[in-house]
């Protein structure tokens, strides 16, 4: 088998974008000959690359169509995402998404007819579901899915008795909960932003350049006063008692019964002083030593657990083990709460417009996912135990649970269920205090594995984390680096590729996506949150009426909903109203009169037609009247007696261009 580079694949595209410009009416027989006699996978996409995977609909190895109904939902989810191998890393820096995305160019919409590889979410019977992509040949863009249903008025029940259409609709009828009413968004009309955190010194002494556009607040772990997001770990906030684990040194007491809470208050309001001097951003206290219940601290922290029975025993050596226990427990929460407590109070009187909260709060502990029955559900002791500090979420501006990911979730559909019921339980337990509205949640994510930081995420990991995220709810998301991620050229480099190809154009897409669903559904008042939170309808762009550009180095949405798009948003979406805001979702009239109104307005632009990137555009204007010839030359063949003579002809000419690696036409 012949591997075709990519600069080839190039040449495909601008032969058949060049001859739609120089002749207009060319008719249908021309292209498919092109596409079904010299390539036959061109039907529906692009020339093959060695890395690249065959289209959905298209045996390559049988016939060349087969038909949509055949295809599954496995089928389809595991085409879109690419496979574990097929990843970004420092020695191969070009990512599979690219050639996914292109091999998808003429492939948007599939009929799904089986769901048995997804037994959390199983597809009614009586509604088709379907699952679009993007397709854009812009590198910048990606495969994003995005799922919505037929309109009610489409099914066709099958007729019952009375009686058990009666009991049939006692069970429907149940109306949902309303969503309690949330914070603003630190951004107006954007209730989804992602935020950098990741180091870049190493990055900069190696002049490799980071496109960090399309984030909403660049900053880096490293000690750099007035950041957006001021990460405190335990050297930069008070005096935090805790115990080196390997030395086995304790530092401040050691345990936070026997720290000077009030010095630690002292040093603590300098600390923020010295590091927020901003009036708004996200403020995470990372204190991991030791956690605020005491039958949490198990493994390596039970350290915590001897001391404090130790500290009890030196005190009163009248009482016996199992009393020392059961107050070293009582005064370890007690002190815990002072200090996280303390903490939390101080940042919200000295910085208001900061978002205070710990790292890794609240956690749901649903690790598992190589059992067979894993469903990612919290259990309801974790749940007990959560309840249990809701202290803690009384004094929280913001929460900040973690969703990082292992290997062995990459392209896994568990990695979802991870993370949807993380993220529920977080905004589970901002329901608990008595407030007027709950606080936001912000995830704490990574762009490379915990166990693998050579291997980046891929486009389907990118949808478990960032993408469930923002679906069932979320404010935002928190990207963070290590520093042992970034050590070197080539790392800096593969990071540098992984962010222009992969992750770039897919936050630029979910946070679109987030703010057209708020402004159509919820008026701009609220936040799109999934009615079913164990459903696969993502907040993604149709991607036959969106594009996203890259201009002058930033990333822009071009494009107009259709209404089907909105009625996409009513089906799968609720609305969580903005404090004190009204966001009644739309009814299916009001989102079709307000898009008449846009449209009408100029408020929304159509997609553009033609998503070629400039250097092809190029191309094609450099085109010689020699090449404008030889099309012409095919054109005026292109009759039925002569089909054999161009299927000849336009073999020798594609195969003319692969050859010569697409030099043919361009400037000498």
């Amino acid at each position: 088998m012949v591997f075709i580079t990519q600069k080839s694949r190039d040449c495909v595209s601008l032969l058949l974008l060049s001859s739609r410009s120089i002749i207009p009416s060319l008719s249908l027989c021309f292209f498919t000959v092109i596409l079904l006699s010299v390539c036959p996978p061109c039907a529906v996409a692009d020339v093959q690359t060695p890395n690249a995977a065959p289209a959905p609909g298209i045996d390559t190895n049988k016939s060349i169509f087969t038909p949509l109904s055949s295809l599954t939902y496995s089928n389809i989810r595991n085409f879109v995402l690419p496979s574990n191998k097929d990843t970004l890393t420092d020695t191969h820096p070009t990512s599979l998404s690219k050639n996914i995305f292109r091999t998808l160019l003429n492939v948007t919409k599939f009929t799904l007819s089986s769901t048995s590889a997804f037994p959390e979410h199983s597809f009614s019977n009586s509604s088709t579901k379907k699952l679009s992509y993007v397709s854009t040949s812009l590198p910048v863009n990606k495969v994003f899915s995005f799922i919505s249903e037929t309109s009610p008025s489409s099914t066709h029940p099958l007729k019952t008795s009375t009686s058990t259409t009666k009991k049939t609709r006692s069970r429907q009828v149940r109306p949902p909960q309303p969503l309690p009413q949330t914070t603003p968004p630190l951004f107006d009309h954007q209730p989804f932003i992602v935020s950098w955190n990741i180091p870049d010194l190493v990055c900069k002494k190696y002049n490799v350049s980071l496109d960090t556009s399309p984030f909403k607040g660049v900053a880096t772990p490293a000690k750099v006063p007035g950041q957006f997001l001021s990460l405190f770990y335990t050297d930069r906030l008070g005096l935090y008692p805790h115990v080196d684990i390997i030395g086995r040194k304790q530092f401040y007491g050691g345990i936070p019964q026997r720290g000077n809470l009030k010095a630690s208050m002292d040093k603590a309001k300098a600390d923020i002083k010295y590091y927020i001097p901003s009036n708004r951003g996200l403020a995470v206290i990372d204190w991991e030593e030791w956690r605020p219940l005491w039958d949490r601290n198990w493994g390596s922290k039970k350290i915590y657990q001897t001391l404090s029975v130790k500290h009890i025993l030196q005190t009163n050596r009248s009482i016996t083990v199992q009393q020392a226990t059961t107050e070293a427990k009582k005064q370890f929460q007690l002190a815990a709460r002072s200090w996280m407590s303390g903490m939390l109070t101080m940042g919200r009187t000295m910085r208001p417009n900061y978002l205070w909260g710990f790292y890794l709060f609240p956690n749901c502990y649903n690790y598992g996912w190589l059992e067979p029955h894993y469903s990612g559900r919290c259990s309801k002791g974790v749940r007990r135990q959560n309840d249990q500090l809701q202290w803690l979420w009384e004094s929280s501006s913001a929460l900040y649970p973690s969703v990082y990911l292992q290997v062995s979730l990459a392209d896994n559909p568990r990695a979802a269920l991870m993370v949807r019921n993380r993220v529920r339980e977080a905004l589970r337990v901002s329901t608990l205090p008595k407030r007027s509205a709950t606080v936001p949640v912000f995830v704490y994510t990574r762009p490379v594995f915990v166990d693998h930081n050579r291997r980046f995420l891929s486009q389907g990991d990118l949808i478990n984390t960032i993408g469930e995220s923002a679906a069932v709810g979320a404010s935002g998301a928190v990207l963070w680096g290590a520093s042992s991620d970034y050590v070197d050229q080539a790392s800096c480099e593969s990071l540098s590729s992984y962010l222009y190809t992969t992750l770039n154009p897919y936050i630029t897409n979910v946070s679109a996506a987030a703010q057209l669903c708020s402004n159509f559904l919820c008026r701009g008042n609220g936040r799109c949150v999934r009615k079913n939170y164990n459903s696969y309808h993502y907040l993604h762009l149709n991607p036959d009426n969106f594009r996203v550009l890259r201009v002058q180095n930033r990333y822009l949405v071009r494009g107009r909903p259709t209404f089907a798009d909105l009625k996409a948003f009513r089906r799968g979406f609720n609305c969580q109203c903005y404090k004190g805001m009204n966001c009644t979702a739309r009814s299916y009239g009001e989102l079709a009169k307000t898009l008449k109104f846009n449209v009408k307005q100029g408020l929304i632009q159509k997609v553009p037609r033609v998503s070629f990137t400039d250097s092809v555009q190029r191309k094609a204007l450099e085109l010689q009247p020699r090449l404008h010839l030889l099309l012409w030359l095919l054109y005026s063949l292109c009759t039925e007696p002569l089909l054999p003579v161009l299927n000849a002809l336009a073999s020798l000419l594609v195969f003319f261009f692969l050859v010569s690696g697409g030099q043919y036409g361009g400037k000498q």
